[in-house]
């Protein structure tokens, strides 16, 4: 079982979604976050009253799944997020040690 965790700008999200839909993606969770990365590379100054981070708004998706299905849902969300520009995100992929179902006691594939 595996975890994609995916970072994309928000106004890609229907794209991405339109993909996993059409791939029955399910244990999906969406939430809206912040934070900078290479897009906000600047040098900031080191004195505690000048430092300042604007934060980027960005789209966190979370989506378990089985080990077979994990490439072609990584290239769903690689095709459906990108535009060329910095900025576009990134995909993380994870082991998953154990998943099991409060209202139905099933583990693992079972319970995603």
């Amino acid at each position: 079982m595996k975890r994609i965790e995916a970072y994309i700008q928000p106004f890609m999200l229907a794209r991405v979604m339109h993909g996993l839909r059409d791939a029955h993606a399910h244990g999906l969770t969406v939430m809206d976050v912040r934070g900078f990365g290479r897009e906000k590379d600047e040098s900031y100054p080191h004195h505690a009253s000048e430092y300042a981070v604007d934060f980027t708004p960005k789209v966190k998706l979370e989506i378990l799944c089985r080990d077979d299905e994990v490439d072609h849902l990584v290239a769903i969300v690689l095709d459906g997020a990108h535009t060329g520009r910095r900025g576009d995100g990134k995909v993380f992929v994870t082991h998953l040690e154990r998943v099991v179902s409060i209202l139905t006691r099933e583990s693992d594939n079972e319970a995603i």
